[in-house]
């Protein structure tokens, strides 16, 4: 039995879940999210709890238990909580600001770069401290959005500037000696 898999999923107060077959929709007070789950897991709900259980012992269907009590759980924490990623700016002159809901970023191009947030993301800034925070509910967006603003100027090895993820380390090289 999978370790992750077989483990309860606790609902908050304000969340509630509908099932149906394979289709399970989540709604909280920060938003809703649904999604259909392959047809080898289910999903029963007693109470406020959730529990997750698979058809068969098939390889293929192991895997997916723990995949499919993960997604679940990370639907319930994103509903009622939300998610967070927080970006580091680094390097002399590098920036970023907001401008209305965009975030503008001044990153060593000949141009300021804008990103618009999609739809159910927001960004902050704190420009003391020169950190970007991208929050949303779906993990997967959050995740993907933080990657592609990291993508504008990704660390380089030398000196480590460039936008970086708050805790990442940056694998620093020697650079050129000199005789």
């Amino acid at each position: 039995m999978s370790r992750i898999g077989r483990l309860p999923i606790e609902l908050p107060k304000k969340v509630e879940v509908t099932i149906k077959g394979s289709y399970v929709k989540v709604k909280g007070p920060n938003g809703e999210l649904e999604h259909v789950f392959p047809a080898s897991v289910s999903f029963h709900q007693e109470g406020d709890t959730l529990t997750v259980t698979r058809v068969s012992d098939e390889r293929l269907v192991r895997a997916m238990h723990g995949t499919a009590r993960a997604l679940l759980n990370n639907m319930v924490i994103g509903v009622s909580q939300g998610f967070q990623k927080v970006l580091e700016v680094n390097g002399v002159g590098y920036r970023a600001e907001m401008s209305g809901k965009n975030l503008v970023l001044y990153v060593g191009y000949s141009h300021p770069v804008t990103i618009e947030p999609p739809e159910n993301i927001s960004f902050d800034v704190d420009s003391r401290t020169r950190q970007i925070f991208v929050k949303g509910y779906d993990k997967q967006q959050v995740g993907q959005v933080a990657a592609n603003i990291r993508k504008v100027r990704a660390p380089e090895p030398y000196k480590g500037k460039g936008i970086k993820y708050l805790g990442e380390t940056i694998r620093r090289k020697a650079g050129k000696s000199g005789k």
